[in-house]
């Protein structure tokens, strides 16, 4: 492996993250060094939050521009508060988010064999030029690599009966209901399955920081891109291992150090 150490960053906002937990599992995995650290914008000067600010997108079909962020757009990324609890959603783009974070990741932890990995409850999106629009994401790859936990809940769908009934009932205590009815098949705000589930984003950081490939085709293997929620499930609670090809790479991977 290119990596000997891995250093990961909390998010604060989402204590079921379990930092811990998921340093654990990747010593357990990988028998390389792992560093655990607070929110990576802990203590960080106003320029961070300003240019943090500054990667918001405003409209989802044209590519990103340059956003100069008003005082209290900055002053609410300093505040970082719970996704949870804010009324609506802000977007950021994903790449620029990355390249922010990499001018702060200090020189002399800027090494290759390094591999920083920041959880943050912002929701990054990529755009796509397929579509010629962007698409929140839950993982964005390279070093650093982000993993939004946002990303987690909002990137891959819920069930298509969920949209339909919420496109016909307006009422708060209609949606209420209606996420009762589809309760247990997605991903809620502080739900106690986020560790397990950023187990595989961690593979899927890894193996994309180490070979170039970051996903399965697979349902049946950890590195499987699920963009349904019962996919997200099925590959990450239900069945929990990668497939044989990545099986082999993760031992050669292992063998190499």
């Amino acid at each position: 492996m290119k990596i000997s150490k891995i250093v990961l960053y909390d998010e604060p906002t989402v204590p079921e993250i379990q930092l811990k937990k998921l340093e654990k599992f990747l010593n357990e995995t990988f028998t390389i060094e792992i560093e655990t650290r607070g929110n990576f914008f802990q203590n960080s000067s106003k320029d961070i939050f300003e240019k943090i600010a500054g990667t918001r997108i405003f409209d989802l079909k044209k590519p990103y521009e340059k956003h100069i962020p008003t005082e209290i757009e900055i002053s609410i990324e300093k505040e970082n508060k719970d996704m949870s609890e804010k009324e609506e959603m802000v977007l950021y783009d994903g790449f620029e988010f990355q390249k922010i974070i990499n001018e702060f990741i200090p020189l002399n932890e800027s090494k290759i064999d390094t591999l920083h990995i920041i959880f943050t409850n912002k929701l990054t999106c990529t755009f796509d030029e397929t579509d010629f629009r962007y698409h929140a994401r839950a993982l964005i790859g390279s070093n650093p690599t982000v993993i939004s936990t946002t990303g987690i809940i909002e990137a891959p769908a819920k069930p298509k009966q969920y949209y339909l009934e919420l496109m016909t009932n307006f009422s708060q205590e209609k949606i209420e209901n209606i996420k009762k009815k589809y309760s247990g098949q997605f991903l809620e705000y502080h739900d106690s399955h986020i560790s397990e589930i950023a187990e595989g984003y961690l593979l899927q950081a890894i193996m994309y920081y180490e070979t170039g490939e970051a996903f399965c085709e697979y349902k049946d293997c950890r590195l499987f891109n699920a963009h349904w929620q019962k996919d997200l499930f099925f590959s990450q609670l239900e069945n929990k291992k990668l497939c044989e090809k990545h099986l082999k790479i993760l031992k050669e991977l292992k063998n190499k150090r």
